[in-house]
């Protein structure tokens, strides 16, 4: 039975987001690209009829959640400053949903591992989230560089820690660091 275009497009976007959040839980080699389609409710032979290849999925599922983050920010500066960022991205809600947080945190390493369309990706996206802070109110370069470094790192280390105290002290003093209210 042939798809129509807009239903492909459809089942297109039901694909890069099932693998952004799979992949923000789990990393890119920790999905299959089976997985990816049955979450979709579609048959793994039609995952070719849309993408190249898994690099190539990763890459545009990179890129779609980093641009919804980024989005995100803006839309949080537009009513609060660079500070609703903070707070936003140094919680607790963010730190225990991975498949729902920053693309940053989880597609690092891949990105970093990978290199090719991925690494592109995470570098356009990282730039657009850093755009968003310069335009919410941190606009020398230097010092949104900085606030992305602390960001990023505080939540690895906070989904790390093996200790709900330490990781809460983390995001804590984190926040404090950046005059953020804990």
């Amino acid at each position: 039975m042939k798809v129509s275009r807009e239903q492909a497009e459809r089942n297109r976007e039901k694909v890069v987001d099932a693998a952004s959040r799979l992949f923000r839980a789990r990393g890119v080699e920790g999905v299959g690209i089976g997985e990816v389609m049955r979450e979709c409710g579609l048959t793994h032979g039609g995952f070719y009829n849309q993408f190249e290849s898994k690099e190539a999925l990763a890459a545009e599922a990179c890129a779609t959640s980093l641009a919804r983050g980024a989005a995100k920010w803006r839309r949080l500066s537009a009513e609060d400053g660079p500070d609703a960022i903070t707070a936003d991205y140094l919680s607790a809600r963010n730190r225990d949903a991975p498949e729902t947080g920053c693309a940053l945190i989880a597609l690092g390493p891949d990105a970093a591992r990978k290199g090719g369309p991925l690494a592109t990706a995470f570098r356009e996206g990282f730039e657009d989230l850093t755009a968003a802070l310069q335009n919410a109110g941190i606009a020398d370069r230097d010092a949104a560089l900085a606030r992305m470094a602390q960001l990023v790192g505080t939540m690895v280390l906070a989904r790390a820690v093996d200790d709900p105290a330490l990781s809460a002290e983390l995001l804590a003093a984190n926040r404090r660091a950046l005059g953020v209210e804990a």
